[in-house]
């Protein structure tokens, strides 16, 4: 088949290369310009540069339709586009272009987790798997039919760095396995289940803000979640702002005002958490270690030499 790639990072680097190593021709590749924006800056590998390599013209949008690239891309004649991490809507004259439409590749197990930054979310919430969807693109964001999906576990004490690593290793053998399927004639395209989906925003900032009414265990998981190199889970301490680089849910109870920061506790410093806490039976959240905004990180134990005062939302 002749095949045309619409991709971004490290996402779409990985499938330009299952691409590549497919045995299809790829007879163009359309990627976003380098970009300032802190979540696009991590897991950065450029499907230009890959393209490149490889004598695959390249074209760079930020947003698809204008009439250049509709021209190149009916003079490039696919059989079928592959998508991932295309970070705006296609329109219908582009993704139904091809005989076999659009294959969209996206890092979680549709219907959950439409959207962006599905990894992050879902280890906040406590998923026990995290996977990858491939699936016809439609004129709904990431609810079109589902053709494959592969799963991976999440265990107990994995960050969103682990499960990346686990779940962009699975775009390889998805791609291949698709194309497979469709080149053959073999592929079931399967309805998504409306009544399960669920989509989620862009990550800013304010997404990374800890609420001390959290309990103990869903703030574990926030934490987790933003693992370097993502931008970490932050507090502030003395009107300044305290990222969060790892932390546990304590043995112990304790009870008092969310925030507190309390007692040691093994290797770590407990900080008074839950809306419930004042009842004393909650565990807290054992702070192992932070940064602070001059990037200097610290042993939570050498960080907060005393005990007492607060950890605050805001300054």
């Amino acid at each position: 088949m002749r095949v045309v790639m619409f991709g971004y990072q490290t996402w779409g680097h990985r499938t330009l290369q299952a691409l590549l190593d497919s045995g299809h021709e790829v007879v163009l590749a359309v990627t976003h310009p380098k970009s300032d924006h802190a979540y696009e800056k991590i897991w950065s590998d450029s499907v230009a540069d890959l393209a490149e390599q490889h004598g695959v013209p390249v074209l760079l949008r930020n947003r698809p339709g204008d009439e250049e690239l509709l021209s190149r891309l009916k003079e490039a004649d696919p059989d079928l586009i592959v998508a991932n991490n295309w970070r705006t809507w296609l329109p219908p004259e582009i993704f139904d272009l091809p005989t076999h439409g659009t294959l969209n590749v996206h890092d979680s197990l549709l219907p959950s987790y439409a959207g962006f930054s599905p990894l992050i979310w879902a280890l906040i919430n406590g998923e026990r798997e995290v996977g990858v969807t491939a699936h016809r693109m439609d004129a709904e964001l990431d609810m079109g039919d589902v053709l494959l999906q592969r799963a991976v576990p999440v265990g107990p004490r994995d960050t969103a760095t682990d499960l990346f690593h686990r779940t962009v290793d699975l775009i390889g053998p998805i791609v291949i396995d698709s194309l497979d399927l469709i080149a053959s004639g073999r592929a079931v395209w399967t309805p998504q289940d409306r009544s399960r989906s669920s989509f989620f925003h862009k990550r800013s900032l304010e997404d990374s803000r800890i609420d001390w009414t959290w309990t103990a265990e869903e703030l574990e998981r926030f934490v987790r979640a933003q693992s370097d190199p993502y931008p970490n889970a932050f507090t502030h301490h003395r009107g300044e702002r305290l990222r969060i680089v790892s932390a546990a849910v304590s043995e112990g109870r304790y009870g008092g005002t969310p925030g507190r920061i309390f007692i040691r506790e093994g290797d770590g410093v407990v900080v008074v958490a839950g809306a419930g806490a004042r009842s004393g039976r909650l565990p807290g959240l054992v702070v192992e270690r932070v940064r602070t905004e001059d990037g200097a990180e610290y042993a939570a134990t050498e960080y907060f030499r005393t005990m007492g005062g607060y950890l605050t939302t805001h300054p």
